[in-house]
């Protein structure tokens, strides 16, 4: 049987091997970013009665009306500019499958995207399967912040688009307006896209703001947003994202969603219309949790010698372990990992994964925390255990 070119230099998501490692040892599983809770319960309910009233045929392969009109609501409040739920928006499998949609739509092969470093682990394959050449651009290791000049270095007459990602996996960084200002220029400057993935934009901490930049009046018919329910709402399996774009680009991306899944799960869409209209004190009570799970897991890694830089967004931490008390401190990422997940019980990620750049992310791994207080408490028994 002969090898199959397109796939063969691809392995399994490290992530998703993490967390089959974790049940394997019966590890709690902070490498994955997934909840240990479950959605609000009006929302569950809702997804109840859409299976029970027959709600489980195909959507409109742009995704249910209800829907879209509600995100498009939203996205002229956030982004300034007239929002259309029939042009403007498409409701996705997930971020993931948006992350693909938009590569596969935009780019051609032999362009290039800069992708950005640290980067989720699913950017590069989905441009390397799109057919083109990811370029890789490294935040600085000191303090996670985006120097333009390597921007510029990167550049090149096949430069198409540039991925950007804030809030930041697996940082937790949050780019600041000077970031977004100089990205802007960048991009227009070199007439490029911008692919942003926003799917962490309403988990933010100590009174940050998230700049989109899609609000940008000169990035509004170049910007694709991608965001989705998972992450705020407590949904990750559900798989519901969606894309808001101008015109001209969503129509070169609908057909590639179309024949990738030809719609995202119907029942699940309508009941993502009740999490969308969900009361603001949902999202503040949302906040105040997650800013207590966040102090939980960096007071632990603080006391046990690992060097991180507090999150500002999404629910993170990519932590140096060099300093840690252990004779297996001077592993790489990955075999610290795999040791943490088999003999402590606590599954984290490796952070070279997050890095094609030879030389990052060694000595670091990312701890992922949306987990009930309990479950991080336990955690950190099961370090302290160890390392005190």
């Amino acid at each position: 049987m002969r090898a199959y070119k397109r796939t063969r230099d691809y392995q399994e998501s490290v992530i998703r091997e993490m967390t089959r490692l974790a049940i394997e040892n019966e590890a709690i599983n902070l490498s994955q970013g997934f909840p240990d809770f479950d959605p609000p319960e009006e929302v569950l309910q809702a997804a109840y009665e859409a299976i029970g009233s027959s709600h489980n045929q195909y959507s409109p392969t742009w995704g249910n009306l209800e829907l879209r009109v509600k995100l498009a609501e939203q996205y002229s409040n956030k982004l300034g500019w007239s929002v259309d739920p029939e042009k403007h928006v498409t409701v996705t499998c997930g971020v993931t499958e948006a992350i693909n949609v938009a590569m596969f739509g935009l780019l051609d092969p032999g362009d290039e995207i800069i992708i950005i470093e640290p980067a989720h682990e699913n950017f590069i394959p989905s441009a390397l399967l799109s057919g083109a050449r990811p370029i890789a651009v490294p935040l600085s290791e000191e303090n996670f912040r985006l120097d333009v000049e390597l921007l510029k270095k990167a550049l090149s007459d096949k430069t198409r688009a540039i991925m950007l990602n804030t809030p930041h996996n697996p940082t937790g960084r949050v780019f600041d307006v000077d970031e977004i200002c100089s990205i802007t220029d960048f991009v227009v400057n070199n007439n490029l896209i911008l692919i942003t993935d926003e799917i962490y934009d309403r988990i933010l901490y100590d009174g940050r703001t998230h700049v989109c930049p899609g609000s940008i009046e000169s990035l509004r018919d170049r910007t694709v947003t991608l965001g989705g329910m998972s992450k705020t709402f407590a949904m990750t399996g559900w798989r519901l994202g969606y894309i808001i774009a101008s015109s001209k680009l969503m129509n070169a991306m609908r057909p590639v969603h179309d024949y990738l899944t030809v719609c995202a799960p119907t029942p699940l869409q309508i009941a993502a219309v009740t999490a969308l209209n969900l009361p603001e004190d949902y999202y503040d009570d949302m906040l105040v949790d997650y800013h207590n799970r966040r102090d939980k897991l960096m007071s632990t890694l603080n006391s046990l010698g690992f060097v991180a830089q507090t999150p500002e967004g999404a629910y993170y931490v990519l932590a140096n372990y060099s300093n840690v008390p252990s004779i297996h401190s001077n592993k790489d990422s990955r075999s610290f990992a795999v040791w943490m997940t088999k003999e402590l019980q606590v599954a984290v990620v490796p952070g070279e994964v997050f890095y094609t750049i030879s030389g990052y992310g060694e000595k670091t791994i990312r701890f992922a925390f949306p987990k009930r207080l309990s479950t991080l408490q336990e955690a950190a028994d099961r370090m302290e255990s160890y390392f005190l």
